[in-house]
């Protein structure tokens, strides 16, 4: 027999049987591993070894200033526009070959388009109405890490290049260690674009009562990305930190979680519900929900990268079992506190708990974007007025991360202040857990707590 232009040509008519299925066999294989092939069922030995990556919770635009073509929790659709690109982030954990396929389908005709990693570029045909594994290429990775899959379009027959929902792969360099997010059970298409949340949490002596809680907080020039949020000053029943809303709005955020457990706020009960006992000049309040359910606070202020505010929270517990947290910042262009809010919040009766700074993304379509911040000189002033250095902090991550989906988490030591930073997809994380020490400063904060307003 003879292969031609991916036909079989038998060299006999008198060919057995066992020969002409082994060689139909043998097509049918070949035809997967062929760019372009019009084969739309990948033999069940191939399919069983592919991992499955869905676009839905792996992929962006690479192009955010075009239309015709959007990401969905189903991958790729409406492409139309040949401007079109889209990105998508897998993590290798070993090195070696690794082969891919697209699964497509092309509405009417067939579509020319191209997938680039590591610096190589394949091209398909791709064809066919029906979802399908349409072959790719195969591709050598020498190094383990994240790899950036790059899908452009250069021609098509119709309106549409194609629908694409996820892409597969297979080879020496996938297994176990291959990190992706998965399926979308629990919603992890959104929080898997959104990116793994990293914490610090500060090491308190059990037996302090902690009234005050004091940090400083820096976002490096080129980090203020938006759907950033750098929380500062974190406690068991809120936070308090800057973030970056908008091209044109950032606020200075304080919240705190009624102890009623839900994310509608109209569904707290009057008694339960946080009491907003004073606010600062300009500043909004109301409540909030969706992660849990509270009061809620917020300054638009246009704070700057490449510059350190500092944050101070009180809380102090009062009759009735209620305690009054209160939230002060302090911008070194304005140089003075300024007060954001007061709550009350029932059912309570502390002092400042489990205290912890975050980097979160919230805007899921900023996921593939590097952001990082540094924290230093945290302090604690306890109940008769003595000030105490915090200088251990424990790094953790969130679920995503936890899970494996995603591993472009790190924090620790940075010029001797604690720092995060996620998403992006850069290569060396920190593992979980991991505790930090930085070296005592001795600067005890300069404020005059009895002249704060």
């Amino acid at each position: 027999m003879n292969i031609i232009n991916n036909k079989l040509v038998m060299s006999t008519l008198k060919t057995k049987p066992i020969a002409l299925l082994t060689a139909i066999f043998f097509v049918g294989t070949l035809a997967a591993f062929i760019p372009g092939s019009k084969a739309h069922q990948l033999p069940k030995g191939i399919a069983d070894s592919l991992i499955t990556v869905p676009i839905g919770g792996n992929g962006w635009r690479a192009d955010k200033d075009t239309l015709g073509g959007n990401i969905s929790n189903n991958g790729i659709a409406n492409w139309s526009d040949k401007k079109a690109s889209f990105i998508a982030y897998v993590r290798l954990g070993d090195t070696g070959k690794f082969k891919l396929y697209l699964n497509l389908a092309v509405p009417r005709g067939s579509s020319n388009i191209t997938v680039m990693a590591l610096n190589v570029t394949k091209e398909i045909t791709a064809t066919g109405s029906s979802s399908h594994d349409q072959y790719v290429g195969e591709w050598k990775a020498t190094d383990t890490g994240y790899v950036a899959f790059t899908i452009k379009g250069i021609s098509k027959g119709s309106s549409v290049f194609a629908n694409i929902s996820s892409i597969k792969l297979g080879g020496t360099a996938i297994d176990s260690k291959t990190t992706y997010v998965k399926n979308n059970e629990g919603e992890f298409f959104y929080w898997g674009r959104r990116g793994p949340s990293v914490h610090l949490g500060y090491t308190v002596s059990n037996n302090v009562d902690a009234e005050w809680f004091y940090n400083e907080v820096t976002v490096p020039k080129d980090n203020d990305v938006l759907g950033s949020y750098f929380m500062a000053d974190g406690f068991g029943e809120g936070y308090f930190g800057m973030q970056v809303n908008s091209p044109t709005e950032r606020h200075i955020l304080f919240s705190v979680w009624s102890p009623f457990k839900t994310d509608d706020p109209k569904a707290i009960p009057e008694d339960q519900k946080i009491l907003m006992l004073k606010k600062g000049e300009n500043v909004h309040t109301g409540e909030f929900g969706n992660e849990g359910s509270g009061g809620q606070s917020y300054l638009n202020y246009n704070w700057k990268a490449d510059s350190t505010y500092k944050f101070l929270m009180h809380a102090k517990p009062t009759a009735q079992n209620r305690t009054e947290y209160t939230a002060y910042f302090y911008a070194p262009e304005l140089g003075k506190w300024q007060l954001i809010a007061s709550f009350s919040r029932p059912g309570t009766n502390t002092y400042l708990k489990h205290l912890h700074s975050f980097l979160e993304n919230f805007e899921p379509e900023q996921g593939m974007v590097t952001r990082k911040v540094s924290f230093n000189n945290q302090w604690i002033c306890d109940a008769n007025g003595k000030w105490i250095e915090l200088n251990k902090a424990r790094f953790t991550a969130d679920n995503t991360g936890a899970k494996g989906y995603r591993m472009d988490y790190s924090g620790g030591l940075d010029d001797n202040a604690f720092y995060l930073k996620n998403c992006g997809f850069f290569n060396h994380y920190t593992p979980r857990n991991t505790l930090f020490e930085r070296q005592p400063n001795g600067k005890q904060p300069n404020v005059d707590l009895s002249k704060l307003p």
